[in-house]
């Protein structure tokens, strides 16, 4: 059976909040000649970061694979696809926030980035331990989630502060 997991709705809300709060007041400080090359960074940049948060994992019977867009192909991240039968560990590594990444290792030398943040990240789990036999116990998120809602409430929270500036700022030009 054919399933998709896309990548974590908090992950790409994360990030694209994170980039407005960043990037919408660039339009209103930049003056003359840059206000219009500024609104449009501002779209192709949101163009961009909602396409490189779109890549998903596929799992089928024959083996599991890794879509990219082609936006995040053409910016150098490649997807990937290897059957069930080539994996034969997963190797660990820590990471320096004290978390873990975790690579399929397969039967000819190469490793592959196990997905950690997708959606239904059990059953993904499930499925490669009864296709593969190997001990994924100790697999889990990246990052705790609670790490992508924090950021994505600071955002909003920046992005509100924006929007108030703003409107007291016009309303200062105006003496209303």
């Amino acid at each position: 059976m054919v399933e998709n997991f896309k990548t974590l709705f908090i992950v790409k809300s994360s990030l694209i909040s994170l980039y407005l709060a960043l990037t919408i007041p660039l339009p209103f400080v930049s003056n003359g000649n840059l206000k219009i090359l500024s609104i449009f960074a501002f779209i192709v940049g949101l163009f961009l970061i909602i396409n490189i948060t779109n890549d998903h994992v596929i799992t089928s019977e024959e083996g599991i694979s890794y879509k990219t867009s082609l936006v995040s192909r053409i910016l150098g991240k490649k997807g990937w696809k290897i059957s069930w039968e080539e994996i034969v560990s997963i190797k660990s590594f820590p990471t320096s926030q004290g978390s873990k990444v975790h690579y399929f290792s397969t039967s000819n030398n190469k490793n592959f980035l196990l997905p950690q943040r997708i959606e239904n990240f059990k059953t993904f789990l499930s499925i490669i331990s009864e296709k593969t036999k190997v001990q994924i116990k100790e697999i889990s998120y990246l990052s705790p989630l609670w790490t992508y809602k924090l950021l994505t409430f600071i955002s909003v929270l920046m992005v509100v502060g924006e929007v108030i500036a703003f409107k007291y700022q016009m309303l200062s030009i105006l003496n209303l």
